[in-house]
């Protein structure tokens, strides 16, 4: 039986939120991220597993600081220091679209790092090429529209249907290595990718090309023992309750407010032919994110109503906030923005979004000018494109007191 870890989409330098740490001088928000590996590989050396696999995506994009390739590298040579097997597979944002130019993690390869294996192109891994691991593994890392076009012969599909054809070819593979496959061994398939039927998170907000969508049939197929998917930061399990677990483990922190909810895992498990038993391990010093909409009803008590929506301060410790504002853009002046960063100071970020509204114009009716209509016909038009919510009792109370107070003028002259 063989005992594996399972993590992807590490994202390590995205430091888009906080300052900069004195000591070390890396961005709060990458030791974050760092945190998070730390977690991840101490798991991997305390367990004891036999392989490692990291389903793609290490940096925001395909040109990291050196800063973080040495950040990253410290993490991945306790693995390699201790003998375990760790595959590396390529995603979106590691790899260039230029045919011949070199990924984010190209140096592992280059520097033949003893028990690292990096994945960029498909491949079907033997024992032999695993270590001689009582394991067979399918890899799929991203693979890119440059690169079908110039591995693959796509002459005379249309441009619209370049995908389909993919998805055909690697059907075709996948069955024939499959077919070639050691049946007495456990099999595993890896892929960076994304499967049809899998709920998004916020990731497409940092994809950097369109997605190749597997069908789910290919990734369901019970010859496989497992399935270690990345790309997908949201944890789940698409095949819940058969054979083979289909799992996206998620991002490992969270990079944006579309993650402000989400929790986040790595997987550990024991695999054997037939039998795959598997563990979710929720990642502990995860950064709350806290989103806070508000629509704005009255201009009364503006600011009272704005701190009652603040979470407790205990809550708002080291998280990092947004609050989004909806307001008429007269009442801009009643927003005391200093007070709420001097009761959010607590927070380790704290963002003010203010959204007013803008004014309809009122248009006229087609032909008419506004000499050409009564002060009660002006004031209708008023009240429908004003934005005051006014509801049909309300309105026809204000146009009775308007036509009253119209005629009491008129009477005098």
């Amino acid at each position: 039986m063989i005992k594996f870890l399972h993590f992807a989409d590490a994202h390590i330098d995205m430091a888009n939120f906080g300052k900069q740490d004195p000591e070390t001088g890396l961005p709060l928000r990458v030791i974050d991220f760092l945190n998070s590996l730390d977690e991840i590989v101490e798991s991997a050396l305390t367990e004891n597993v036999d392989l490692v696999i990291f389903a793609g995506d290490t940096y925001k994009d395909r040109a990291p600081a050196p800063t973080f390739q040495r950040e990253w590298g410290k993490r991945i040579m306790r693995l390699s220091r201790a003998g375990i097997l760790t595959l590396l597979l390529t995603g979106n944002h590691d790899i260039s679209p230029a045919t011949g130019r070199a990924h984010a993690i190209q140096e592992f390869d280059t520097l033949d790092v003893p028990h690292v294996r990096v994945v960029q192109h498909p491949q079907f891994l033997t024992p032999a090429d695993l270590e001689y691991l009582s394991v067979q593994v399918l890899a799929l890392p991203w693979i890119s529209r440059t690169w079908m076009l110039t591995n693959l012969n796509f002459s005379g599909v249309e441009p619209g249907q370049v995908n389909a054809a993919l998805n055909t070819h690697l059907f075709e593979l996948v069955n024939t290595w499959l077919e070639e496959a050691d049946p007495e061994l456990p099999t595993i398939l890896t892929a960076h990718a994304s499967v049809e039927g899998a709920a998004y998170g916020s990731e497409r907000m940092v994809m950097l090309t369109k997605d190749l969508a597997l069908p789910s049939e290919l990734v369901k197929n019970p010859r496989f023992d497992y399935v270690a998917l990345g790309h997908i930061h949201k944890a789940q399990n698409l095949n819940e309750g058969a054979h083979p677990p289909v799992i996206y483990p998620g991002s490992i922190e969270r990079v944006n407010f579309g993650e402000a909810g989400d929790r986040k895992f790595f997987v550990t498990g024991q695999i054997s032919k037939g039998n795959t038993q598997i563990t979710w391990h929720e990642l502990k010093n995860i950064r709350p994110f806290l989103d806070i909409h508000i629509q704005l009803e009255s201009d009364q008590a503006i600011n009272r109503t704005l701190q009652e929506h603040l979470p407790p301060s205990e809550e708002l410790l080291g998280a990092i906030l947004r609050m989004v504002i909806e307001y008429p853009r007269e009442w801009e002046p009643l927003i005391d923005e200093n007070e709420l960063r001097t009761l959010t100071a607590g927070a380790f970020e704290f963002h003010l979004v203010k959204r007013p509204h803008v004014k309809t114009r009122v248009r006229l009716p087609k032909g008419r000018t506004a000499n050409q209509l009564s002060v009660i016909e002006l004031l209708d038009i008023y009240w429908e494109t004003s934005q005051s919510n006014l509801d049909e009792d309300k309105k026809q109370t204000l146009i009775d007191l308007a036509k009253t107070i119209i005629a009491e003028v008129g009477s005098e002259g």
